[in-house]
Formats: C-alpha cells, sequence, structure tokens
C-alpha cells in the first residue's frame, strides 16, 4: 500500500458548496473522497486512549467495528472502492503494523482510494472546521481547503433544511456562518502551509482557473474532469451535484431576503463578509434587544422541539 501523506479535508460553513466540490475533486482520476460525511474522526480521536495497544488485532478489529457502528451507511454507501467488512479491513490493518487511530482511519481511506485506483485520499465534512488544529495533530501533512460562500446564500439554503441542520432563524444562520468562517482562517493564519481559501462564486464564475490554483496547491495536474465532473445520480438534498456548474447560483439573498433579514444576518457577520470581499448594504447595522430576544427564543423552542417532538431525526 501507498504512504499517503497528505489528506485532503473539504470544510466550511454548512450550504457553502462543499459537497459541490466534493464532487468535482473525487472526479479527478488521483483522487478518492467518499460521497458521504464522516463525522468519526473527532470523537473517536478524542477517546483514542480507551482502544488501547492497537497491535493486539482484538482491539484493533474491536475498533473496526465500533467505526462501523457508529456511521454504517457511510461504510455501507459512500465508499466507493470496497464493500466494506470489519474482519477483511482489521487483516489488512493488522499487516500494516498499524498502532494508532489516525493510522486506523488513514489506513481504511487509502484501502479504499486504491481500490478506486487512485493514489490520494480526501475527506469531505463541514464541522472539521471547528477542529482543524485536532486534524492537523492527527494527520500532520493534511491539505485544508476551505471553501466559502456569502453567509446570506448560505443563510437562505440553511432555512430551506433548518430541521436538519437544526439552524433555525436569520439570526443564527449569521451566528453559524460567521463561527465557521473565522475558525477556518485562525487556522490559516497560524497553518499557511496547510491551508487553502477558495470562494463558491469563483467556482461558478471561473471554474478552470479557480480548480486550477486548487489543483496547484494540493500538488497535482489539473484534469478537466474536475469541471466535467461525474454527476451523482441521487443527489438528494444537494440536487447541484446533479447538474453542470450552475452560475446563476449566487446573490440569492437580494431578491428572497427582506430588509429585515439583511439587516439582522450583517448586524453578527458584516465584518465577516466584508473581509471575504461582499458588499454589504447596511453601514453600521444593529439589532436591538427585543429582536435578539425573539430570535432566541425562537431558537430555544425549536431546538426543544427538535429535541423531544421531531421525529426521524439522525
Amino acid at each position: 500500500m501507498a504512504n499517503n501523506a497528505n489528506p485532503i479535508f473539504i470544510v466550511g460553513a454548512a450550504r457553502s458548496g462543499t459537497t459541490f466540490l466534493q464532487y468535482m475533486l473525487r472526479s479527478h482520476p488521483e483522487i478518492s473522497l467518499p460521497t458521504g460525511e464522516s463525522h468519526f474522526f473527532i470523537p473517536f480521536y478524542q477517546r483514542r486512549n480507551e482502544f488501547g495497544d492497537l497491535s493486539d488485532i482484538t482491539r484493533l478489529r474491536d475498533l473496526v467495528k465500533e467505526l462501523y457502528q457508529f456511521h454504517p451507511d457511510f461504510f455501507d454507501g459512500d465508499l466507493h472502492g470496497i464493500q466494506f467488512n470489519a474482519e477483511s479491513i482489521t487483516q489488512q490493518l493488522h499487516k500494516l503494523d498499524i498502532k494508532s487511530i489516525p493510522e486506523v482511519i488513514s489506513g481504511i481511506f487509502q484501502i479504499n482510494a486504491e481500490a478506486e485506483g487512485k493514489t490520494r485520499w480526501g475527506d469531505k465534512t463541514p464541522y472539521y472546521v471547528l477542529h482543524l488544529d485536532t486534524i492537523l495533530e492527527m494527520f500532520p501533512n493534511a491539505q485544508i481547503v476551505h471553501l466559502i460562500r456569502d453567509g446570506r446564500d448560505c443563510a437562505l439554503s440553511m432555512l430551506e433544511r433548518k430541521w436538519d441542520l437544526e439552524i433555525f432563524n436569520t439570526y443564527h444562520s449569521a451566528y453559524t456562518w460567521n463561527k465557521y468562517v473565522l475558525a477556518g482562517e485562525s487556522f490559516g493564519q497560524k497553518h499557511p502551509e496547510h491551508y487553502y481559501k477558495i470562494y463558491y462564486e469563483d467556482i461558478l464564475n471561473s471554474p478552470e482557473k479557480t480548480l486550477m490554483d486548487l489543483c496547484q496547491f494540493l500538488n497535482i495536474e489539473f484534469n478537466t474532469q474536475v469541471i466535467n465532473f461525474n454527476k451523482s445520480k441521487s443527489p438528494g438534498k444537494t440536487p447541484l451535484v446533479s447538474q453542470p456548474i450552475q452560475k446563476a447560483n449566487q446573490d440569492k439573498w437580494r431578491q428572497k431576503m427582506t430588509p429585515a433579514q439583511i439587516r439582522i444576518f450583517e448586524s453578527q457577520a458584516g465584518d465577516t463578509l466584508r473581509k471575504c470581499g461582499y458588499e454589504t448594504i447596511y453601514t453600521q447595522p444593529t439589532i436591538n434587544r427585543f429582536e435578539w430576544f425573539i430570535n432566541e427564543l425562537h431558537i430555544k423552542l425549536c431546538q426543544f422541539y427538535s429535541k423531544h417532538f421531531k421525529k426521524n431525526k439522525r
């Protein structure tokens, strides 16, 4: 097995286009990216001392089984090189003398990549942007691709899936988007050699140049397949991955947001919008105490309902 030292992580705020970029990059002949989100890297690494000596095949097998049980849909449906079998994976990892959680994860992803005929593996899990220092500790040569989209367009998209994402109003979406963008940029300032910032709108407006620059950062040769990417036949909640690049999928907030929604969003995230090069409508927008109280109350009520009454939660 090749020793891949440079895993690729696509991160960003929800509804920033990370799935879109995931499908583009996984169409590159060198890059393997599962079509789902892993979600298990951070929680299992935080529990790493519980699993003991992973050179013991019994402990290793228990870990592989627990990884599978944590997210079976991912292992059964999103790895496209292998049909996941815990015993087979355990045997392969044991032969590689793997002894740590990051090595187990990297090993599984690399086994899948090589079964796809690819040399590089990656992952797209947006919330890892809040844990990039840990990701770098796990994978010291990781390459982070931070995708940013105009937060007001993200907000519109977030609220279309509010019960799924548990983001319940414009105020809430602004806080969340701002937190994710600032977390990524803070990491980038500390570790510029590991970090690449890319804007969703640049992909729409200048796809070839934007993806060529990204490929240069990733140290891979540009291939037009990333633009003419393999479309999903089951796009689910992300229909754009079944279509060619849609240049018009930007600035929707100008028509779809009310002035009050724009003001509320910009009161929470206007500085970050401007720092990212986005035009803002208000110079010094504010949210009054009553608006703050109503928005906070709305979030709490929705969270209570989601926790205690909503069915079919993930």
